[in-house]
């Protein structure tokens, strides 16, 4: 277990959360959550198959998406905090599926399943209302408009319907058409084809549509056609002072990242201080707090997760982002992973709206998300094995260029923290770096190829 352990730590970047899981790792439990990044993920999943993790504790994502069958689960709670509603009843549906994962096939002849009652009029609520209850009807989401954009979108892109009947015709195929008729569904559709007309995404050409090279390159994207929309107007618009924030806050703005994080007591404050700061750097204009309240709360949600982004892309750690910005781990990632795509939407929609000037800045900013570093250190994470912890500590060590890295010795490489000679040999390879056989060699014998402790990303301060 210490050997699990030890690759939990040296994974990533050391946070708080990597520790905590490191240190229960020790004791043959873990925990699973969307905060955790994907090496932590696969760690503690393969971790818990193999049986070397015995007590797992997951919220519902794991149970709705992976599988990985215990011989016993535990609900703790009938309720979990929904946004908006606080506590919250979990449906008999989701109740069924936790069960499902309890027993492990070829291992376990049953499985069992716990649902902890607070007294005992409880337990016999939740016996009546859970375990012998019959779950839910199962209802088509695809009436909800930011689901039903993009399908209508790339229905025509696609050329599985080339007229307004036909497009009708294969949404009243649907479970929601099942449902609820194909009456309300077809007034949906015509909304939705309007917009994508107005905004030239969709072409009507007498009785046909045809998708436009905007309306086609949207749906190979695979974002919602309104925040291409707010991407490609973005662009237009462009701020009078046209800055990394400016872009970061575009990406903010779309439908695409919500839900976004919101403000909380005093951020509300800071956070239209933070907006004078960048007075004239945004693409679209400020709404007013008291003429508009609910656009500008909105707009407050926006800057607070341009404000994350930020601070991710400034290489703060994601301890110090956590703690100032009140996000959680998986909002955290959330972000990064959803800003990533967006960023590449919007460097594809400026090649195809003739935004030369801005491919430049956009292909750095989606490095700089993507890897949470400074623009210095864009080149250096390209690397295989080098995330933004490695790549600071090269900076800092005065490798600050590929060609730095072609002409080091390996043992120069592994004088490095966290750098064994396996991993000095793939950077130095893939930098384009020639290794004769006795410097691999002399390597090997300089240091153990055991992999050191991470350590903090603040511990390694530039030396200029």
């Amino acid at each position: 277990m210490a050997l699990l352990s030890e690759r939990v730590l040296s994974s990533g970047e050391k946070t708080s959360l990597s520790e905590a899981l490191a240190g229960q790792v020790l004791t043959g439990a873990a925990f699973h959550h969307a905060g955790l990044t994907g090496v932590h993920r696969e760690t503690v999943e393969d971790s818990f198959r193999s049986g070397k993790v015995k007590i797992l504790a997951a919220t519902p994502t794991l149970a709705a998406g992976v599988n990985l069958p215990a011989r016993t689960v535990v609900i703790s709670s009938y309720e979990r905090y929904e946004a908006g509603f606080g506590r919250y009843p979990i449906t008999v549906l989701e109740y069924k599926q936790f069960c499902g994962r309890a027993g492990r096939p070829r291992y376990d002849k049953f499985g069992e399943s716990l649902l902890i009652a607070r007294n005992a009029d409880e337990a016999e609520w939740l016996m009546e209302n859970y375990i012998i209850a019959k779950p839910e009807k199962l209802w088509s989401k695809l009436a909800v408009e930011k689901v039903l954009r993009p399908h209508v979108l790339s229905t025509v892109a696609a050329g599985y319907a080339r007229t307004e009947e036909g497009l009708y015709e294969f949404f009243s195929r649907t479970l929601y058409a099942h449902q609820y008729g194909p009456r309300l569904i077809k007034g949906k559709i015509g909304d939705i084809l309007r917009f994508l007309c107005n905004e030239e995404m969709v072409l009507m050409e007498g009785k046909e549509l045809v998708a436009t090279k905007f309306g086609k390159r949207v749906s190979e994207l695979y974002i919602d056609p309104e925040s291409a929309v707010t991407l490609r107007d973005g662009l237009y618009n462009r701020a009078k002072r046209l800055t990394d924030f400016s872009l970061l806050h575009l990406i903010a703005k779309t439908p695409d990242l919500a839900p976004r994080p919101r403000p909380r007591g005093k951020e509300t404050e800071s956070l239209g201080l933070l907006a004078v700061q960048h007075g004239g750097e945004f693409t679209f204009d400020v709404p007013e707090e008291f003429e508009d309240p609910m656009a500008y709360e909105e707009f407050l949600s926006e800057l607070k997760a341009a404000q994350v982004l930020e601070d991710w892309i400034e290489e703060h750690t994601e301890d110090e982002i956590l703690e100032a910005r009140k996000v959680e781990p998986g909002d955290l990632l959330r972000l990064v992973q959803g800003s990533e795509w967006l960023v590449f939407a919007a460097q594809e929609l400026a090649k195809l709206f003739g935004h030369k000037d801005l491919l430049p800045p956009l292909g750095v900013l989606r490095v700089r998300v993507s890897k949470g570093v400074k623009p210095e250190l864009v080149k250096l994470v390209g690397l295989e094995g080098v995330g933004r912890v490695r790549a600071r500590m090269l900076f800092a060590s005065g490798l600050k260029t590929i060609e730095d890295i072609k002409e080091r010795s390996l043992t120069e490489l592994t004088s490095i923290s966290t750098i064994g000679p396996a991993l000095a040999k793939r950077i130095k390879e893939k930098a384009g770096g020639l290794i004769k056989a006795d410097e691999w060699e002399r390597a090997k014998s300089a240091k153990a190829s055991e992999v050191e402790q991470q350590v903090m990303l603040t511990d390694y301060e530039d030396t200029e």
